[in-house]
């Protein structure tokens, strides 16, 4: 039998453990969100033809990266507010860094769907936690296309 003491002392480390592994799962589990919500973001910005917006959300977008962004702005401008109709991550719940395209389907009321591409760079680890960076967007695709590889990783 064990003493009252060291019950005691054993509860409280197990719930210690049981808070510090929930806080991370709940770090990791909530990067998932803000993946979505970064490219609902970036989407709405390229809906509305906001090219500066969309650069803002893009880390590292290069000259070339910033023509494409430009013309990509013009092209695929819409009214209304954007809809997220499907994701397919590659990116998600990774437990370490990595690179991936998320492929989105979205439309906004007055339109047909769109699928794009947009690459997405994790960095971290879940104990330390994960940093998300969206790299690339990439033009329209066929609806039923997958994404094809753009960077190197």
């Amino acid at each position: 039998m064990i003493r009252r003491p060291r019950r005691l002392v054993l509860i409280v480390v197990g719930a210690a453990v049981f808070l510090v592994i929930s806080g991370i799962l709940a770090r990791w589990l909530s990067l998932e969100n803000v993946e979505r919500s970064d490219i609902l973001s970036l989407l709405t910005a390229e809906a509305h033809g906001d090219a500066r917006a969309m650069l803002a959300q893009l880390y590292h977008c290069d000259a070339r990266c910033q023509g494409f962004v430009r013309s990509d702005a013009r092209r695929l401008r819409r009214t209304g507010s954007v809809l997220i109709l499907a994701d397919q991550s590659r990116t998600s719940y990774a437990l370490t860094s990595t690179t991936g395209d998320t492929r989105i389907a979205w439309q906004t009321a007055h339109s047909l769907p769109i699928v794009q591409c947009v690459t997405v760079s994790r960095t971290g680890n879940a104990i330390s936690g994960l940093t998300l960076r969206l790299l690339a967007v990439g033009g329209e695709i066929p609806s039923q296309s997958d994404c094809v590889r753009r960077y190197d990783g």
